[in-house]
């Protein structure tokens, strides 16, 4: 089975109280959309501060969540001096505290800041139909000069997806991958 990448570089996922916080309104304003139903990169940036270091021009993506949640990559957490969890989207008990700037001022996140898990974005249908019924995660195998074998990929299964793997801007880096590339999906042993 073959999948085609998404890189994702760092964002922020905003609730709608905390965008008011930040941006002073309640409407969140499309840029373009992003490869899964309904989610898109708005024309609103933000700042992430940890004590004295601050990583400028941070996308804000929408919809609104009904939590507030900080993706960066390990390459971001060497800057920021911090060593977030890996973690899925919205798993966020016990993840590391950040502040976000915007532009009417500072926001104090008692927790939100992680690094995202490699997934790739799956139907319930598309599971059963590849053989993927009765598996959490599964191995990708990245063909060319940089090839290699990515392992501990979760299946994100949702009933409105666009089926996609999406990694972060270190992980497509170290195997030289880019948007719309294609590897394979092996079943991890």
């Amino acid at each position: 089975m073959k999948v085609s990448v998404g890189v994702s570089a760092r964002h922020v996922h905003l609730t709608k109280e905390t965008y008011i916080k930040l941006f002073g309104d309640d409407y969140i304003e499309k840029e373009r959309d992003l490869d899964q139903p309904g989610q898109y990169a708005s024309t609103s940036v933000v700042a992430i501060k940890k004590g004295n270091v601050v990583i400028p021009n941070v996308r804000v993506l929408g919809p609104f969540r009904n939590y507030n949640q900080v993706e960066i990559s390990r390459t971001d957490a060497f800057k920021l001096k911090v060593e977030p969890p890996i973690r899925t989207s919205g798993d966020l008990f016990g993840s590391l505290p950040v502040i976000l700037v915007g532009p009417l001022g500072e926001v104090m996140l008692d927790e939100g800041l992680i690094i995202a898990n490699r997934h790739i974005h799956i139907t319930p249908l598309e599971r059963e139909k590849y053989g993927l019924k009765d598996v959490d995660k599964v191995c990708i195998k990245v063909d060319g000069e940089k090839g290699g074998i990515l392992k501990n990929v979760y299946l994100k299964v949702l009933d409105e997806a666009s089926l996609r793997l999406h990694l972060d801007t270190d992980d497509a880096n170290a195997f030289n991958l880019r948007d719309d590339d294609f590897v394979e999906v092996l079943i991890e042993k």
